[in-house]
């Protein structure tokens, strides 16, 4: 051990590691040391959110767990925001960013889910709950492995944070009408379950509004519906918000059978177009 080594162990206090990452300025390679606070500080909210919610959820208390989600969802979309807008963003922020996912938006809403519905499915039911696990790593992965390389106007497969709550928010509104989970209930929510993990690695994709800029000005038509938007979430949250989930998850299938009628379409009337060309004048 140098000199250097041993003095920075002595300044340390604690026996911790500093951070350090090698990122790109000006053309050529700077370490940097330290993590920026205030968009990992989101991501460790939202990593708590998620904490909670299985906690909440595992206690039967499917209201707190609701809202732990929801709470989630909005401190998983600031994070990366705050980054890019102050200019903040890290590889050590990307890397947490997802850990957190992994614990709010896939191990959270499936033992959400199981506390709720499938306690007496069995085999059936920890499978259910399994699969969409599975499938929340698996989407985190390839979003991981894909960034920088799609086009960053849609996503490909359902967003977690939108799995997670189409799979959580049911629980939720279910729990506020006191709605009893009969067996017919328990194999319903094990198809939600499997098909929003299904979803979530799908080829399908979704609009990610990543072109919304909160630096320029927008119509004023647009603030006013922005405002009656959230009048209207904050009148009926539980059941406002499962249906945006279920709307957005819906997007998806909807647009690519749209586009497939429409590129069948067009290609039939090609051919007819050719068809009548070929055709010889009486």
């Amino acid at each position: 051990m140098d000199t250097e080594e041993i003095e920075a162990e002595e300044e340390s206090l604690l026996p911790i590691d500093e951070h350090e990452e090698y990122v790109s300025e000006g053309g050529r390679q700077i370490r940097r040391r330290g993590i920026y606070l205030l968009p990992n500080l989101l991501t460790l909210g939202a990593l708590f959110a998620g904490f909670y919610a299985v906690i909440a959820g595992m206690a039967g208390n499917f209201n707190e767990a609701g809202w732990a989600i929801l709470i989630a969802g909005v401190c998983d979309g600031l994070d990366g925001r705050i980054a890019r807008l102050t200019n903040t963003q890290s590889a050590f922020g990307a890397e947490f960013d997802s850990l957190s996912d992994m614990v709010s938006f896939g191990v959270a809403p499936a033992l959400i889910m199981f506390s709720w519905a499938f306690g007496d499915l069995g085999n059936v039911g920890w499978a259910a709950s399994f699969i969409y696990m599975s499938c929340a790593a698996l989407r985190l992965a390839r979003f991981n492995v894909q960034l920088g390389t799609v086009d960053k106007r849609f996503f490909v497969g359902l967003a977690s944070p939108l799995a997670a709550g189409l799979v959580t928010f049911v629980p939720w509104v279910a729990f506020r009408y006191g709605i009893e989970v009969t067996p017919l209930v328990s194999w319903l929510a094990a198809l939600l379950t499997v098909f929003a993990g299904l979803l979530m690695v799908s080829n399908y994709k979704y609009y990610s509004f990543k072109e919304l800029h909160f630096k320029g000005t927008v119509p004023y038509v647009v603030f006013f519906f922005a405002v009656v938007l959230l009048v209207v979430i904050a009148q009926n949250p539980h059941e406002v918000l499962l249906t945006m989930c279920v709307v957005y998850a819906s997007s998806g299938p909807i647009s690519w059978i749209y586009r497939r009628q429409f590129r069948k379409g067009k290609t039939i009337g090609s051919e007819r177009l050719e068809g009548d060309s070929d055709a010889e004048p009486e």
